[in-house]
């Protein structure tokens, strides 16, 4: 006897390509709207959710860093399409330092594996894209700390756009490296305490050549900045999505864009 279909129910993979057809069409739409209104000029990613991400799909969590790092590829793409001229990722915390060894050291070889790879990366030449780590980078291992300087060292001299991967980082390690600094140059007699600024702080920050983070956007949702851009996110937009971070589609990234256009600055006032 033969069997037959279920009168009105599309087959899987027909009901899987319509699904992805409209998907497609609203990031379509959605985009053409973002073009018409000014775009975050610094985005901050807060990259959360891998391990979560693993663990929900049945993978091992090695696996869930590497799907990690190539929707790493697919944000620099979007990045580039909507025209956010400086894009700074939270990879690695200094507590992500205190996990497993064995964790440690995959995502240590999987940093040395990317930063080679974005050194070559034939986008990062074509937009003239700066590359550059923020971090401790005495806490990484000696090959990470090579690859990192082959990124930069190929991209020293691009400035149409920012790409920042900050990497055993951590917002008040940041701050107590700047306040330092100024106090050695207060004790030197180079300044006074009086020159002492929000200026000058920004100046000894890891990353005083660009603009504070005009939104900063956190996957898995978390709703908490854990200790990124401390000082410098003080008046950025905030957007929070319960996506884990390998399953991010170009959808919600376009979502958060549109929300924050759609937001009214007001730094304080």
């Amino acid at each position: 006897m033969t069997s037959q279909p279920t009168r009105g129910r599309q087959p899987a993979h027909l009901a899987d390509m319509l699904a992805l057809t409209a998907q497609t069409a609203l990031e379509q739409r959605l985009l053409e709207e973002i073009r018409k209104e000014p775009v975050p000029r610094h985005l901050g990613i807060i990259m959360d959710g891998n391990r979560r991400f693993a663990r929900d799909h049945g993978l091992l969590t090695e696996e869930g860093h590497l799907k990690g790092k190539d929707k790493l590829e697919d944000l620099l793409n979007w990045c580039l399409e909507v025209g956010v001229k400086v894009l700074t990722v939270y990879a690695l915390s200094t507590e992500n330092l205190n996990r497993e060894k064995e964790e440690v050291d995959k995502l240590m070889d999987l940093f040395v594996e990317s930063f080679r790879k974005v050194a070559e990366d034939p986008r990062v030449h074509k937009h003239h894209i700066h590359v550059a780590v923020i971090g401790d980078r005495n806490k990484l291992r000696p090959d990470v700390v090579e690859a990192i300087e082959l990124a930069e060292s190929r991209t020293r001299d691009y400035s149409d756009y920012h790409y920042n991967i900050a990497v055993a980082y951590g917002g008040r390690e940041e701050i107590i490296h700047a306040v330092r600094a100024i106090a050695q140059e207060v004790k030197e007699g180079k300044i006074s305490t009086d020159d002492i600024t929000e200026k000058l702080v920004s100046e000894h920050l890891y990353t005083p050549h660009l603009p504070d983070p005009d939104l900063v956007f956190r996957t898995s949702g978390e709703e908490r900045i854990s200790n990124f851009l401390l000082w410098q996110v003080a008046y950025a937009e905030l957007y929070f999505s319960d996506v884990m971070w390998p399953g991010l589609r170009k959808l919600d990234f376009l979502r958060a864009i549109h929300d924050y256009q759609r937001r009214k600055r007001r730094y304080g006032k």
